[in-house]
């Protein structure tokens, strides 16, 4: 039913417990296969993902976005869920998202793409102020960001084109073309490592975040944007 494609670089830290999310689906017949494509990690990311039984693939360049396309194109299912390697899923999400799969496929419901409630593994009054301004921007904008997943029918990917070969901005320009109207918020959450966040401060880092995406409206590449994001490590970043 499902291809899961996760992108990783350096990854061993998070991607355990994000793969550890998709053993009950897995054995509930919902997710066929789980697609790891690296970037060229120099840790234990691929001995993980041996020991867990997933497909690798190496990638070059390495990138968010050459990443995940590459995924897709590997992937066998009718559906892929495009998930970030230091985002784990709730447990039970695969119940909400088999119900919306079998009623798109089944022509009761638009075929839209689905996304996950955003959540930060945080505590403090910082998290839960970003997480609200999240709710808020997927529900009134239909406006979701990569690190909240992605659920995708193979019909609807093919149609908007697919993930383009973008360092960064990869996730908001395929969201774009997929369009608001087709845009389903699911119920379940997707909590994502705060590292990021406690590293630079979370002030900072969302400041960055929207200087970044203002900038992208600008029609500035988001190639070059991607030097501003982290400008020592740009893809490495894209991938922690």
């Amino acid at each position: 039913m499902i291809s899961v494609v996760i992108p990783t670089l350096d990854s061993e830290h998070d991607l355990t417990a994000t793969l550890s999310a998709l053993v009950p689906p897995t054995i509930a017949g919902v997710v066929r296969e789980v697609i790891v494509v690296d970037g060229g990690s120099c840790d234990r990311t691929a001995d993980i993902v041996e020991e867990a039984g997933g497909t690798w693939i190496s990638c070059s360049p390495a990138g968010r976005g050459p990443q995940l396309a590459a995924g897709a194109e590997n992937a066998k299912a009718d559906w892929i869920l495009f998930l970030h390697a230091d985002t784990v899923l709730s447990a039970g999400w695969h119940t909400e998202v088999e119900t919306f799969i079998r009623n798109v496929d089944a022509g009761t419901r638009a075929d839209n793409a689905g996304v996950f409630r955003f959540q930060l593994d945080d505590d403090g009054v910082a998290p839960r102020l970003l997480e609200s301004l999240v709710y808020g921007r997927t529900r009134w904008l239909k406006f979701p960001y990569g690190d909240q997943g992605l659920l995708i029918s193979r019909r609807l990917y093919d149609e908007v084109g697919g993930f383009r070969p973008l360092q960064l901005m990869e996730d908001v320009d395929l969201v774009r073309r997929i369009g608001r109207r087709r845009i389903h918020a699911f119920r379940s959450a997707a909590t994502t490592s705060a590292e990021r966040y406690r590293r630079h401060g979370y002030l900072r880092r969302i400041g960055r975040n929207q200087v970044c995406l203002a900038l992208y409206y600008l029609n500035v590449s988001p190639n070059r944007l991607a030097k501003v994001y982290s400008p020592a490590q740009s893809v490495k970043m894209r991938q922690t």
